[in-house]
């Protein structure tokens, strides 16, 4: 027996994989064993292109000789304790100084360190009750998201996904949640206007708030740029309207960037990059750029206030484990400055841009690619069935399946979900990489029939 066959029948037995068909894991999967810059290599020594960074995550690339020697000293010093109460560690005070220094334009003060993007979106519906039950205004319980939106796995995100199939074999879900249409420039019905279709759909969520009662509204909660739903890009005045209307009422204004934070969509923070700052930002994924799960909440002075004042109710009463795990932190420093001293952000502005033109081709060569999208180094191909009427083609037919394995054989590794191509390389990505990505994806495409 190979090590491949071996390896794959272990899988098969014994591991129950995320996102994935239990029936089907004895299918052999993609072993990877080591990793350097922008590729991965297989248990036989093939090389793959990284088009997923991991998944939205290896924003400094692979195998950073930084961050391997951060891990290597820090947990000779100090791997694990807790942070409860009194106690703290080094590491989690001076990632905590980072994170509220490169948000010091947002006005954010306070960190609350998780163990992934779940963890934090959790925190930050729980902070968001807690903060207007300290306010005296305990009603406030309910949260808005988008359709097409993706906020994790726990059950309050689960219940805030705005795609059924996360959400349909787990129910009853939380209470008090409920999802307006979002701006989806390729998929809206009322206009190609991008302007226009910022202001409805603004419009839409204050008839939401306005029919539900802004007395009952704890926060709206939506990803800068939708990921999972499809890499779906809002117009320009969107999120500066949800500002504005979130003020107006006096509702929390929850940003989710799991995937835009720390650089991926050109800015260094998603909402920055439309000048808008939120009340309490979640983050994880570019954190430690998948080093070690690490996650955070981050929230302003105005959610903070009410917690600073020595009240019996203001006892948070949530926390994990590794909540400021100190080998986490010292990962999450190191990256951060990686970001920084090596203009990562920049560079994802940069290259994105090239990859988006890149793309272009393919769409006007390729009858079932219906639009290529994307902002700094996140981007999706939307498949259909037909251009004219931008019917998605039916996941059941394999379609993006078939065009992703093509990729893979040929050492290019691209993620593919449902009718849709969805492409997160490492920050680090030249315009090189991208030529070889988009190459062997036109490719792939020649091969692939609906």
């Amino acid at each position: 027996m190979t090590d491949t066959s071996k390896l794959t029948e272990l899988n098969a037995n014994h591991v129950l994989h995320p996102m994935s068909m239990p029936a089907f894991d004895n299918e052999q999967p993609l072993f990877v064993e080591r990793s350097e810059g922008v590729h991965v290599y297989d248990n036989t020594g093939k090389q793959y292109l990284d088009g997923l960074g991991g998944l939205w995550c290896v924003n400094v690339g692979h195998s950073h000789p930084k961050m391997v020697a951060t891990i290597q000293e820090q947990a000779a010093k100090l791997a694990y304790y807790n942070t409860f109460g009194d106690v703290s560690n080094r590491p989690s005070v001076e990632l905590a100084e980072k994170i509220t220094g490169m948000l010091k334009p947002e006005g954010m003060s306070k960190v609350f360190f998780t163990s992934g993007g779940s963890d934090s979106v959790e925190t930050a519906l729980k902070l968001a009750r807690h903060h207007w039950r300290l306010k005296g205004q305990s009603d406030k319980t309910q949260f808005i998201s988008l359709k097409n939106a993706y906020h994790g796995v726990h059950f309050g995100g689960t219940s805030l996904n705005g795609m059924q199939n996360f959400k349909q074999n787990y129910g009853p879900l939380l209470p008090g949640c409920s999802q307006v249409d979002g701006p989806f420039p390729y998929r809206n019905p009322w206009t190609n206007d991008l302007e226009e279709l910022g202001q409805i759909c603004a419009d839409i969520l204050e008839r939401k708030i306005l029919h539900d009662g802004a007395n009952n509204i704890a926060a709206f909660i939506a990803e800068p740029i939708q990921g999972a739903g499809g890499v779906i890009v809002p117009p320009a005045n969107y999120w500066p309207l949800v500002r504005e209307i979130c003020d107006k009422y006096d509702i929390l204004l929850i940003a989710d960037e799991v995937v835009t934070g720390f650089g991926r969509s050109g800015s260094l923070f998603g909402v920055r990059g439309w000048g808008v700052a939120a009340d309490i930002q979640c983050f994880a994924k570019g954190i430690s750029s998948g080093y070690i799960p690490l996650g955070a909440t981050v929230i302003n002075d105005k959610v903070a206030e009410p917690f600073l004042e020595a009240a019996p109710n203001a006892f948070v009463a949530h926390g994990y484990t590794y909540s400021g795990h100190p080998l986490a932190c010292a990962v999450g420093l190191t990256s951060l400055n990686i970001v920084e001293e090596e203009n990562l952000v920049e560079n994802a502005g940069i290259v994105g841009d090239y990859l988006l033109q890149q793309l272009q081709p393919l769409v006007e060569r390729h009858e079932h690619i219906g639009e290529a999208r994307g902002k700094g180094l996140m981007a999706a191909l939307d498949l259909v069935t037909d251009k004219q009427s931008k019917t998605p083609v039916d996941p059941a037919s394999g379609y993006s399946d078939k065009v992703s394995a093509i990729c893979q054989e040929n050492g290019v590794l691209i993620r593919s979900v449902g009718p849709k191509i969805i492409l997160s390389p490492p920050l680090t990505f030249t315009k090189e990489n991208v030529d070889t990505m988009v190459n062997t994806m036109d490719l792939a495409f020649s091969q692939v029939s609906l």
